[in-house]
This record gives structure tokens, sequence and C-alpha cells, in this order.
């Protein structure tokens, strides 16, 4: 498996860190700590090129993005021995980059290519996320697969976890159930799947290319009876966790972190995309919404492209 953390050494980069001890990863993996000096920093010139007097105020700027870099690679070392530290079967190695921190990490992701991209949920300036946007919903929602965390719950767990899974019958949600599923959780861990009934998941049948048809019946008049042999269904697949699931009817962001609050989830489980890019595009997208809210870590997941 290959993990690609982007940290800038806030106390939710180093939560994100921490949290992975809880995140069912396996014993061997490749991971690159990742960290973003947000400067710009020119290549240097080549030697045949005549040199230049340069300004001072041009020499001044070099130098403190040369110090940022500097500082970004510190800061990623620190967190690569950290990483090094808890999982010592891991192989580890840290890299800086003197770029746009979110898409950094996006375009590293991308060419490596990257697994699972961890991001802490907010970085050091709450001024420069309002500014220039958050850098971990970016990441979010451009990136393959991200674990946005840790808000974690606040308490000493080292035995079972509490598990969210978002499921409407979607590849994406699909997806999050395999995820979850082939993940090496602790004894005693809980998983609960979730879905939620509103206008979008009751009218899904009516599209030609639905991918949840195969669950309704022609005796069904509402839902909830198709729902739930979907969700039942999915419930057979985890193996060696207690599976529980749960129906409700409302909006499906507002659902998934009521019910991760109120059952102090660990993290939450959901896929990128829901039934329909134009509903996504009107109401907003789910996996972004709960990700910038939940108390818990969040992980968005997407299905692999095919060759």
């Amino acid at each position: 498996m290959k993990l690609l953390l982007a940290y800038d050494g806030s106390e939710c980069a180093q939560a994100a860190l921490d949290d992975l001890l809880r995140a069912g990863l396996p014993r061997e993996a490749e991971v690159i700590v990742i960290s973003v000096a947000d400067v710009w920093l020119a290549p240097e010139s080549d030697q045949g090129e005549a040199v230049k007097p340069v300004p001072l105020a041009v020499a001044k700027a070099r130098a403190q993005a040369r110090q940022a870099l500097d500082e970004a690679w510190a800061v990623a070392e620190e967190a690569r021995v950290r990483l090094q530290t808890n999982f010592p079967t891991w192989q580890v190695s840290a890299e800086a980059v003197a770029d746009s921190p979110a898409w950094a990490v996006i375009k590293k992701a991308g060419q490596w290519p990257a697994d699972l991209v961890v991001v802490g949920s907010h970085g050091r300036s709450a001024l420069s996320r309002c500014i220039l946007g958050s850098v971990s919903q970016k990441i979010v929602t451009e990136a393959p697969f991200v674990r946005s965390g840790s808000r974690a719950r606040g308490e000493a767990n080292d035995s079972g976890l509490r598990i969210i899974v978002g499921v409407d019958g979607s590849p994406d949600a699909e997806t999050a159930v395999q995820v979850v599923a082939a993940r090496v959780w602790p004894p005693d861990s809980e998983i609960r799947l979730i879905t939620a009934i509103d206008p979008r998941l009751s009218t899904e049948l009516v599209s030609p290319h639905s991918q949840i048809k195969e669950w309704a019946d022609e005796r069904d008049e509402e839902a909830q009876s198709w729902v739930s042999r979907m969700v039942a269904a999915v419930a057979e697949k985890p193996t060696g966790v207690t599976i529980s699931h749960l129906i409700k009817k409302g909006d499906p962001r507002q659902i998934l972190l009521d019910e991760a609050e109120a059952w102090k989830a660990d993290c939450i489980f959901v896929g990128a995309r829901g039934l329909s890019f134009l509903e996504r595009f009107l109401i907003g997208s789910v996996s972004a919404a709960v990700a910038a809210r939940a108390h818990c870590s969040v992980e968005i997941v997407r299905p692999r492209p095919t060759a």
C-alpha cells in the first residue's frame, strides 16, 4: 500500500498521523511524508548564463523562500521519524516542495500514484483558510482516496473501533464497503452501515442507468423495502466484526454527522460520489460536507479507474 501523508506540523496534522494507528492499515506500506512551503522559489540559473546584479529585494525574497523550504524539510523529517516509530515495518521517506499546498499534494498523489492520501482536517492558519480556501477541502475534492482526520472522540481506544459507512447503492459507496472489508480491525470493532432515504435515493429508480434497480421489486410500494434488501446484502461482506445497519429518512449529510456524533464513531467511510453528478452540482457533495464537519476522521474513497 502506498500512502501520501500531507503534513504541516499543525495539531490536526499530528492527530491525523497518530490516527493511522486506528485505521486498520497493513503491516507493509510505502509512505511519503510531504510538507509544502507555500512560496514561489525560482529555479537556479544555469552557470553558463551571465551573472547579473540581483536587486536587494529580490535577494531577500529568495532567501525567505529558501528558509521556508528548509523549514518544510524539517517538519517533514519530524513526521517521518514519528511515523517510523509508530510503524517500524513501514518504509517511510520525507519530501518538501515549494508550491501551492493543495495542488502540490494532489499532483504528487497522481504522479506517484498514492493509494491513500492522509491530511489533517485543518491547517495552521484560520485566516489563510478564509482567504485562500481550505487546503484539506481541496485535497478531499480532487485526490483519489483521502483520509481526513482526526477530530477523534478524545478517549483511549486500544481495542474495538466504531466505523460508519454511508451506503446509497452507488459504485463509490460499494467501493467504500470493500475498503472497510479489506482492513484489519481490532477485536470487538463495530461497523454500522447507514442509508439515508432522501428524494435523490427515492427517485433514482427512474434513471435508465440506475445501479440500484437490482434491489427493487414490483411489489415494493415504499423505498424502505428495497433499501432494506440492499443494505442487508451489503452487510454480508465485511467479516470478523460486528455489523449493524440503520435506515433513516432525511439529508444524508446531516444523518451521517448526527449518527457519528451520537454513536461516538471513530471514522466515517463514504464514497466520493453519490448517484448523480447533476444532483451533486445542485445540492452539494455529501462527502465534502461530511469531511468538513464531522467530529471524527473521515475516509473518502473512489472506485479505481479501469484500464
